[in-house]
């Protein structure tokens, strides 16, 4: 979940921002007081006032703490990752909401990160069959509007917080084709099992031939040039088959990690629960 800084917003410039005798950045710009900038591009632009950043951290764990209270009780989650640009006419849209379907008849929350393309289609796929769906939105400059077949959803400010939240909550991953979003949350995904911060949950790629290049450059290069071990790819498992994947999440989340269906946990509203 890191971020490269680079300059003043990201660009190689040229200036060494804040360091005592070297030339000013153009235009009057200090190093972290960059004019006009949003609250979300303002935090990766180095140090501010002591006040602004504590303040801004109060702010980043109110998101966390009302992240982890509104879904708390989701039940167990299987998160579904990929493209927002998939019309309801294409293919992946049909094996989005078809594999949101099968997970929900298993018994698992879909949760996705609640915009349109591939996210609507998972979450279409457990509401059609009477499931359980979830989004965790995120504030964008073009607004990603949640889409209209969530039973819940929270929206966030910060990427990495909302990160968090499809992870925490999932016994498996699921990733339908899609671009630098998508290629984040599965290689982070992947990242994150391999150096068992988080358990070895299953992490599903969904199009053939749509990944077939990335499994090969993976094959051909990484591995030969031990970046990674052979078995990091064998934890990815490929598939075009709804109910293949949503049989292979289910029998790792029963058997490997002993997920029991049992009454939820009933909510406590001097908690404010709800």
């Amino acid at each position: 979940m890191s971020e490269m800084r680079n300059g003043v917003d990201g660009r190689d410039d040229g200036w060494d921002h804040g360091v005592a005798g070297r030339p000013a950045p153009p235009n009057g710009e200090i190093w972290g007081h960059a004019p006009g900038s949003e609250e979300q591009i303002r935090f990766l632009h180095g140090p501010e006032a002591r006040t602004t950043e504590f303040f801004r951290l109060l702010r980043i764990m109110a998101e966390f703490i009302r992240g982890f209270r509104r879904l708390h009780f989701v039940g167990p989650c299987v998160t579904v990752f990929g493209s927002a640009r998939f019309e309801e006419d294409h293919r992946y849209y049909a094996m989005g909401r078809e594999v949101g379907a099968r997970l929900a008849r298993h018994g698992f929350t879909v949760m996705t990160g609640g915009g349109p393309g591939i996210m609507e289609a998972a979450n279409r796929g457990a509401r059609d069959v009477g499931g359980r769906s979830i989004g965790c939105n995120i504030v964008l400059p073009v607004e990603q509007r949640p889409n209209p077949y969530l039973d819940d959803f929270i929206t966030f400010r910060y990427f990495f917080v909302r990160k968090v939240m499809l992870v925490k909550y999932s016994y498996a991953f699921v990733a339908l084709p899609g671009g630098f979003g998508t290629m984040d949350e599965v290689f982070e995904t992947a990242t994150l099992v391999q150096t068992g911060k988080i358990l070895d949950f299953p992490l599903v790629l969904m199009g053939l031939d749509y990944w077939a290049p990335l499994m090969e450059f993976i094959r051909s290069r990484m591995i030969p040039e031990k970046t990674i071990n052979p078995e990091d790819l064998t934890r990815m498992i490929l598939t075009d088959d709804p109910d293949e994947a949503a049989h292979c999440v289910r029998q790792c989340a029963i058997d490997h990690f002993g997920l029991s269906y049992t009454p939820p946990v009933k909510k406590r509203w001097l908690l404010g629960e709800r």
